[in-house]
């Protein structure tokens, strides 16, 4: 190769590596803090191709600007009723102060640190007022919400926004299961005994009631009936003396013919006087 072209290929190569210590790009997912002598002199959030004074002088810490996930590995925390829980938690966060978090943490990887002290220490605070049904079922979405605002007002110093932080898994350590559990299930079993027990007595209030009310209508059926029944044979009655008045004689003599023919059959004997009014019919004329 010609020592001209030689040169070319060396001033070429000069020139890319001085344009390299001099320009920088910025990407649409960054968000860059450029300083001088360790102190800020610009913070860049738009994509784009930037000059700068060459390393060491001025230097370009980037940031990403996009949310980004935290990920905890298992931690011991205590509930109101002195139960433990291994939680995996995980919470979704971004920078939204690059300079602050620079000067706070100076790295990503340090502002993950931070942020696991921050969720971890919340979430033990606000778990331990609680009890572990509460934690694990009732109220854990409202419990999620409070560890976000707390965790997020923390946070803030640093140049963090926590946007949300969810409870990954919560496991009992394998000794406190099985009692857990057994005190689960008695816990359960007493609360359907209290449901049955409610459930029978208001049973035996509806039948009380129910018969109750069967009983005055039976009562006022039965003395409406007898009303009725009363009018009824006042009314029989009635008719009775209106169509036997002025032949008493003939009524008298139907009614005893039909006691005989009722109490006098074969076999029947009847020991009375012979001048009592029953036989007065039989002993001929009057």
């Amino acid at each position: 190769m010609r020592p001209s072209a030689i040169g070319g290929l060396v001033g070429l190569f000069v020139v890319l590596f001085g344009i390299n210590l001099v320009f920088f790009r910025v990407n649409e997912w960054q968000q860059v803090i450029v300083t001088q002598f360790g102190e800020p002199k610009r913070i860049i959030k738009e994509p784009g191709l930037f000059f700068k004074l060459p390393d060491p002088i001025q230097k370009v810490h980037r940031f990403n600007k996009w949310l980004l996930d935290y990920n905890s590995k298992p931690e011991s925390i205590y509930t109101k009723d002195k139960q433990i829980l291994l939680l995996n938690n995980y919470a979704r966060w971004r920078i939204i102060e690059p300079l602050v978090f620079l000067q706070a943490l100076r790295t990503q990887a340090e502002g993950l640190f931070r942020l696991d002290d921050i969720i971890y220490s919340e979430l033990r605070r606000e778990l331990g007022q609680h009890n572990l049904s509460e934690v694990i079922s009732t109220s854990r979405e409202e419990l999620m919400r409070l560890v976000t605002a707390r965790s997020d007002k923390a946070a803030r110093v640093y140049g963090i926004e926590v946007l949300d932080v969810r409870i990954k898994r919560a496991d009992l350590p394998s000794e406190n299961e099985a009692a857990v559990y057994e005190r689960m299930r008695a816990e359960r079993s007493r609360e359907a005994k209290a449901y049955r027990s409610e459930g029978e007595e208001q049973a035996l209030k509806i039948r009380a009631e129910a018969d109750l009310e069967a009983a005055e209508i039976m009562a006022e059926a039965y003395e409406k009936s007898q009303k009725f029944r009363g009018e009824g044979d006042g009314e029989a009655l009635a008719t009775y003396a209106k169509a036997y008045r002025g032949a008493e004689d003939f009524y008298k003599f139907s009614r005893t013919l039909e006691a005989y023919e009722k109490s006098l059959g074969e076999k029947t004997v009847i020991v009375q006087p012979s001048n009592s009014d029953f036989f007065k019919y039989l002993k001929g004329k009057q």
